[in-house]
């Protein structure tokens, strides 16, 4: 018996917690802030692109090339 009590009292908890939560999603205030951070994300998204699209089509020049190279005496 202690145990179905304990079932259903952990449902009702849980559902007075997460309610707000769907609540909120109908909310427009929620929606607005959705959008806003989808579109943010986006952006940075296709920044970061542009950004890696560059770095690879820039000839970079070879480490070994710029530096002088030192003979060892042995």
């Amino acid at each position: 018996m202690s145990n179905i009590t304990g079932i259903a009292s952990a449902f009702v908890l849980s559902s007075l917690f997460l309610s707000p939560f769907a609540i909120a999603e109908e909310s427009q205030t929620f929606v607005a802030q959705n959008a806003a951070r989808a579109a943010a994300y986006d952006q940075y998204q296709s920044e970061m692109t542009a950004k890696a699209q560059d770095a690879a089509q820039t000839p970079q020049a070879s480490t070994s090339a710029t530096q002088p190279r030192v003979e060892k005496d042995s």
